[in-house]
């Protein structure tokens, strides 16, 4: 169990630092995105790229463990 929280630690990090360059890529601005702006509001639900996160995280870890 430690040593998943510390590999998800340190992806979050990862993810932290590359997150300006995942945003020039189109990651948060896909297609399934839920965005809904009002006046004084802004309600952002990124679906799709969750999704594609989940699965690329998913992928690591499996690669991890072999």
């Amino acid at each position: 169990m430690n040593k998943t929280l510390v590999i998800l630690g340190v992806m979050m990090v990862l993810i932290g630092l590359l997150w300006p360059w995942l945003q020039k890529t189109g990651l948060g601005r896909l297609p399934g995105d839920i965005v809904i702006e009002r006046e004084n509001f802004r309600f952002y639900f990124p679906l799709t790229s969750a999704a594609i996160l989940s699965l690329l995280i998913t992928l690591l870890i499996w690669l991890f463990r072999r």
